[in-house]
C-alpha cells in the first residue's frame, strides 16, 4: 500500500514537471515565432492580431518536433526534486530502488507518448495545415495549387495572364505522363486543351512532346513540341508535398497510396510515419538517459550545472538525429534505418548505464 502511494506521487511529480517545462517551452516558441510572423506581414494589409492567430496555430507542430528534450528536461527536475528532499533514500527504504523509479518514469513517457501522436498529432497537423494554408494565401506564390489523388496529379498555374488547369497520371524521371493540360483565359474561358503521353518537366518552361490540340472542338495531331511557362519544375513538384507535419497519420497513410498509384517515391512518407510511431520510443530512451545521469551525477552540483548537462545532451542527441536523417536523406542509408538506428544506438548506450544503478 505504501508503495502504490509513493508511485501515484512520483507520478504527480513527473506529470507536474512536464506540464511545467511544456508550458515555459510554449511560451518560448510564442515569443520567437511571433516575431518572425509581424515581420513576413510588416507590408501587408493584416488585422494586427492575425500573426499572433497564425503563431498559435503552428505553436503546437514545432512543440512536438522538441517534445524529446521536454521529456529529458522534465526528468532532470523531477530528479532534483527528489534529491533536494532526500526522497530517493525514503524511496529505497520503501521497497522502490533506483530501478524500479526508471521503470516507473519509462512506463509514463512511453504511454504519454501514445497519447501525443494518437491524440496531440493529430490537432497539431491540422493547426499546421490550417498554418500553411493561411500564410500561402499571403506568399507570392499563391495563384496556383497543386495537390496528389488516388487519380494522379493535379495543378493549377496562373501565369501570363492564362490559367492552367493539368492533370498527370505519373511521374517518371523528368516527365510527367498522361498529360492533360486545359488552357483557359484570365476570365476562365476555355481557349484549348493538350493532351500528350510525355512532358517534360525538368524546368519551369514545359515541353509537351507532340500533343494532341483539342481546340473548337476540332482535334489536332501535332508532330512538333509545344513549350508553355508555368510556376513548376520536376524539383518543385516532388517538393509540393515535403510538410508531412501537416497530415494526421490516417493522412499519411492515405497519401502513401495517392504516392504508389502515381509512381511517385513513397520512402519520405515511410519515414514520417516511423517517425510518429518510434516516438513513443524516443521519449521513454530521453527519460532513461535523464535519470541514468541524474543518479550519477554529484549530490551537490548546482541548479546551472543540470540545466548546462540538459542543453549539452539535447544538443548531442539532435545532432545524431540530424546526422543519420541527412544520411538517409542523401542515400548513404536506408530511410528506415536511419530513424531507427540512433534509437539503437541509444538503447544499447542506456542499457550500459543502467548496471549498477541502484547502487546510486
Amino acid at each position: 500500500m505504501i508503495v502504490k502511494t509513493f508511485q501515484k506521487y512520483l507520478i504527480k511529480l513527473f506529470l507536474k514537471k512536464l506540464l511545467i517545462i511544456s508550458l515555459i517551452f510554449s511560451a518560448l516558441i510564442f515569443i520567437l515565432s511571433v516575431f518572425d510572423e509581424i515581420s513576413f506581414f510588416k507590408n501587408m494589409e493584416v488585422n494586427f492580431f492575425f500573426p499572433y492567430l497564425i503563431t498559435i496555430l503552428n505553436a503546437p507542430s514545432t512543440l512536438y518536433e522538441i517534445f524529446p528534450f521536454i521529456f529529458l528536461i522534465s526528468t532532470q527536475f523531477f530528479f532534483l526534486n527528489l534529491i533536494q528532499k532526500g526522497e530517493l533514500e525514503v524511496l529505497k527504504i520503501n521497497g522502490l530502488d533506483n530501478l524500479k523509479v526508471i521503470k516507473l518514469l519509462i512506463m509514463i513517457s512511453f504511454i504519454i507518448g501514445l497519447l501525443i501522436i494518437s491524440f496531440y498529432y493529430v490537432i497539431s497537423s491540422k493547426m499546421k495545415f490550417l498554418y500553411l494554408d493561411l500564410k500561402n494565401s499571403y506568399s507570392n506564390d499563391n495563384k496556383y495549387l497543386a495537390v496528389v489523388t488516388e487519380n494522379g496529379l493535379w495543378i493549377k498555374d496562373e501565369i501570363d495572364e492564362k490559367i492552367y488547369i493539368i492533370s498527370a497520371q505519373k511521374i517518371e524521371d523528368n516527365y510527367l505522363k498522361g498529360v492533360n493540360i486545359s488552357e483557359f483565359s484570365s476570365d476562365f474561358n476555355l481557349i484549348q486543351i493538350y493532351l500528350s503521353d510525355s512532358v517534360d518537366v525538368s524546368n519551369m518552361e514545359w515541353i509537351i512532346l507532340e500533343p494532341t490540340l483539342s481546340k473548337d472542338n476540332k482535334n489536332i495531331r501535332l508532330k512538333e513540341n509545344i513549350k508553355i511557362q508555368t510556376h513548376f519544375d520536376k524539383k518543385k513538384i516532388n517538393g509540393l508535398f515535403r510538410n508531412l507535419s501537416s497530415l494526421s497519420i490516417l493522412e499519411l497513410i492515405n497519401l502513401k497510396k495517392d504516392y504508389k498509384s502515381l509512381g511517385y517515391a513513397t520512402s519520405e512518407v515511410e519515414s514520417h510515419l516511423n517517425k510518429l510511431f518510434s516516438f513513443p520510443f524516443y521519449l521513454s530512451i530521453m527519460t532513461v538517459i535523464s535519470s541514468i545521469v541524474m543518479l550519477n551525477t554529484k549530490r551537490n552540483k548546482t541548479f546551472i550545472y543540470h540545466i548546462m548537462v540538459g542543453i549539452f545532451l539535447s544538443v548531442l542527441i539532435y545532432y545524431l538525429y540530424y546526422l543519420f536523417n541527412l544520411l538517409g536523406q542523401n542515400g548513404k542509408i536506408p530511410l528506415l534505418l536511419s530513424v531507427w538506428f540512433p534509437l539503437f544506438i541509444l538503447s544499447t548506450l542506456i542499457t550500459i548505464g543502467l548496471i549498477r544503478i541502484n547502487e546510486k
